[in-house]
């Protein structure tokens, strides 16, 4: 029988969902995005275009089509509570209800909640709802802080001190910002992704990445989406230990019971982004969704069935489900349009080349009368697969640099130079 499966985002998140689902030749996969993504519209048996916070739209497209399970990839409509809804429906979603998604969408609430039932890997933090308090605290504090807006800024909203400005700088953005910030130490180390898929109760951990949120090559420029992501073989990376593994894994477990224990089950995937200091992991934040690009390795890597992940997911039979990866380096890379992340410009002509063996995503990519032209967000992105990290990065930066436009990508992720330099500054730290 035919499984109907809901996917919400029209991102190259979500465009590596539909393509993981689809390898299912039973999965009818229905989409739903705000911009067309004509990778995910190739794979699917109806696109439907809406804001992907209009709830009630969303509602009557699933209804309309019949769908049993639904798969959702951004984090705003986690935050408008669709999951809420359409569990109301009888649609089983792979992601939290609002109150558990807050997780990622309310940092306040997150480090409340970690502080108050001593979770370990939780930074020194202040939260303040008074600009004039926040900044008051900045001019006193000895040392450096990460300022994070408490709601959702589509992963640029984080500034640190020290690097992107100095205490007047953190000053003035503060006072940039509408609502609560959160001010925490800055935490030194390497930093590293280790998503799960979470049934509730169980976890079952994906392979660690580690993305490149600065803007150019040689981790310089302001923070984007993300640039790019790799993975290794083995599945870990060389400057965290199975010890530190297995703290930031206790950490997630620990998290999901206590979403149980006030009374909001979670349901999805929980993302945990953690700096690797001397001190062991610390959370930076959890996200309630797959990360974009993260997503594009770990699904590129997944070889069992997703539909299968899905259903256990909903039915809370995870611990039962056989979730595997193939045994393979990943190496992501992002194109941007010129001018990205500040000024990015729009309407330019793409030409793809041959991609070779790599695995193409769309993003922000417009498609009229069978051309490509550039959005003002990230474009598209290559995979490249392979047993060792060299030939994967040689894969993704082959396809990236036959790609002709005004287009940009970062060059040096997943080569071995940057990760002897995470290697080497981890040694350093400790």
């Amino acid at each position: 029988m035919d499984m109907k499966i809901l996917v919400v985002g029209g991102g190259g998140r979500e465009h590596a969902i539909v393509s993981a689902l689809s390898r299912n030749s039973d999965a009818e996969i229905y989409s739903v995005m705000s911009v067309r993504n004509p990778g995910i519209e190739k794979l699917s048996e109806r696109v439907y275009i809406a804001k992907e916070t209009d709830v009630s739209a969303i509602i009557r497209f699933a209804e309309s089509v019949g769908v049993q399970y639904a798969v959702i990839g951004p984090e705003a409509p986690l935050e408008a509570g669709l999951a809420d809804f359409l569990e109301e429906k009888g649609i089983g979603c792979v992601g939290p209800g609002r109150a558990a998604a807050r997780l990622e969408t309310d940092k306040g609430f997150c480090r409340e909640m970690m502080q108050k039932h001593g979770v370990a890997g939780c930074p020194f933090y202040r939260l303040f709802n008074n600009t004039e308090d926040a900044c008051e605290f900045v001019l006193e504090y000895d040392g450096d802080l990460a300022i994070k807006p408490v709601g959702l800024t589509g992963g640029k909203g984080v500034k640190i001190m020290g690097e992107h400005f100095e205490k007047e700088g953190a000053v003035e953005y503060i006072r940039s910002l509408s609502g609560g910030v959160v001010l925490e130490e800055r935490l030194i180390g390497e930093e590293f992704t280790l998503m799960a898929f979470v049934d509730g109760r169980n976890l079952v951990p994906m392979p660690l990445v580690q993305d490149h949120k600065r803007a150019f090559t040689g981790d310089v420029g302001p923070n984007t989406g993300g640039m790019g992501s790799y993975t290794m073989a083995d599945h870990m990376l060389p400057f965290v230990t199975p010890g530190d593994y297995e703290k930031a894994f206790e950490i997630m477990k620990d998290s999901v019971a206590l979403m149980e224990k006030e009374g909001h089950l979670y349901k999805g995937i929980l993302y945990g982004q953690f700096m690797n200091t001397a001190e062991g992991p610390k959370v930076i934040e959890f996200n309630a969704r797959f990360g974009d690009p993260e997503a594009m390795n770990v699904l590129t890597l997944l070889s069992s069935d997703f539909t299968d992940i899905v259903k256990a997911i909903v039915e809370g039979t995870l611990h039962e489900c056989n979730v595997t990866f193939h045994e393979m380096a990943t190496v992501c890379k992002y194109l941007v349009p010129e001018g990205y992340p500040e000024n990015p410009k729009s309407g330019d002509p793409l030409f793809l080349n041959n991609p070779g063996e790599a695995h193409m995503y769309y993003a922000n990519v417009i498609e009229e009368d069978g051309r490509l032209y550039t959005g003002k967000s990230r474009t598209l992105a290559f995979v490249g697969m392979a047993e060792s990290l060299t030939r994967a990065e040689e894969i993704a930066e082959s396809a990236a640099a036959s790609v002709e436009g005004a287009v940009r990508y970062r060059k040096d992720i997943g080569t071995e130079e940057v990760l002897r330099k995470r290697i080497l500054h981890m040694k350093e730290i400790r």
